[in-house]
């Protein structure tokens, strides 16, 4: 009998019981597709897809933690996480390493962490749980307090500077605010105030940042320099044709023109390799996973629930929409990896996080809302 409990078919039983099988088979079709093209970006070298395995392993347990964890005690750890995410930011401001001209790492014992990657979790936590407390009645000033939660954050990480990560916290942010109930006057307000404040938001731009605006305009203008990026991706998009060029046989990719290959402009090795098909069907996996997280977030037990799962699902939308708009040259490059595809140890380890919260949600449903 105990080595019947011990076996490990009923070990991974109790591991997997209550987790999402449809929102895990689409996580899993993603990673798949992340290490094959991983292998062909970095020339068919082993390094990075052993160091992504290691990177997938702690993401993994980091997911299966987060899936253990009921969403009511997600809701009691949401004013710790965004105070000590706030204080660790505002650290990073005054005491931060600065690499590449950004002051975006702070130094905690023997080790380095990034704050702004907690504050893609921290933040919606946090904006849930208080119109969770809320929910009652809702009122203008509500939305008003949830503005000024979400500004600081967004503040002093676009101060670092570091604007990808500051446009993908002010729009998980956001849809907490959203699915929470603002209306829709309030939204054309906002919208309005928004394109009012783009003038002196201009001016308060670093000169770099400014550089990619201009050259998404035009990359011509600096095409060895600022405009490179954009060029080589869009070209590795174009070639790509209908069907692709192979696994393995993309020659922008190959011949090395293709800059960050292996991280953020990871698209453009898919894109050449598998053209507009694969483009096609990636979108399709994409859509499969925001739709199975909004209808987790549809029949989530409380409204703290629903507005977490809904927030994180369309997180996985901003970094793929950001992404591939960016690879496109569509969108200014602002460093956004491709969701589950790009190499990288940190902005994995948070989007399992996300998959981790959808899946205790699920697993949660049933519970009565208090």
């Amino acid at each position: 009998m105990e080595a019947a409990l011990l076996s490990p078919r009923r070990i991974l039983a109790r591991l997997g019981e209550g987790l999402d099988g449809p929102l895990l088979a689409i996580t899993a079709l993603l990673v798949a597709i992340g290490l094959a093209v991983l292998y062909s970006a970095t020339n068919e070298t082993t390094g990075r897809i052993q160091a992504q395995l290691v990177n997938l392993a702690v993401a993994l347990v980091a997911m299966w933690a987060m899936a253990q964890i009921a969403p009511q005690t997600l809701m009691r750890f949401a004013v710790p996480a965004y105070v000590v995410g706030l204080v660790l930011l505002v650290a990073v401001a005054l005491f931060g390493d600065i690499v590449n001209g950004a002051r975006r790492w702070l130094h905690v014992g023997v080790t380095r962490i990034q704050p702004s990657e907690a504050m893609k979790l921290a933040l919606p936590l946090m904006l849930a749980w208080y119109f969770h407390r809320n929910e009652a009645m809702l009122r203008l000033r509500d939305f008003a307090v949830a503005a000024v939660l979400l500004a600081l954050p967004v503040a002093l990480i676009a101060r670092q500077p570091d604007l990808g990560t500051a446009v993908l916290v002010g729009a998980v942010g956001f849809y907490v605010i959203f699915f929470a109930g603002i209306g829709w006057k309030l939204l054309a307000g906002l919208g309005l105030a928004g394109l009012a404040s783009l003038a002196p938001l201009w001016g308060m731009l670093h000169d770099y940042q400014r550089r990619r605006v201009l050259t998404l305009l035009d990359p011509s203008q600096d095409p060895l320099g600022a405009g490179y990026h954009t060029i080589q991706s869009t070209i590795a998009v174009g070639s790509g044709g209908i069907t692709g060029k192979g696994w393995l046989h993309g020659t922008q990719t190959h011949l090395e023109f293709i800059p960050e290959r292996h991280t953020d402009f990871i698209f453009a090795v898919f894109s050449e390799e598998f053209g507009l098909i694969g483009n096609l069907l990636l979108l399709a996996i994409y859509l499969a996973l925001i739709a199975r997280g909004l209808m987790i977030a549809a029949n989530a037990p409380t409204f703290f629930a629903r507005l977490v799962a809904a927030s994180v699902t369309l997180m996985f939308f901003t970094y793929a929409f950001v992404n591939m708009g960016m690879v496109s040259g569509i969108l200014p490059v602002v460093g956004v990896p491709l969701p589950f595809i790009s190499y990288g140890g940190t902005a994995l380890v948070t989007l399992f996080m996300g998959i981790g919260i959808l899946l205790s949600v699920h697993r949660h449903r049933k519970l009565v809302q208090t």
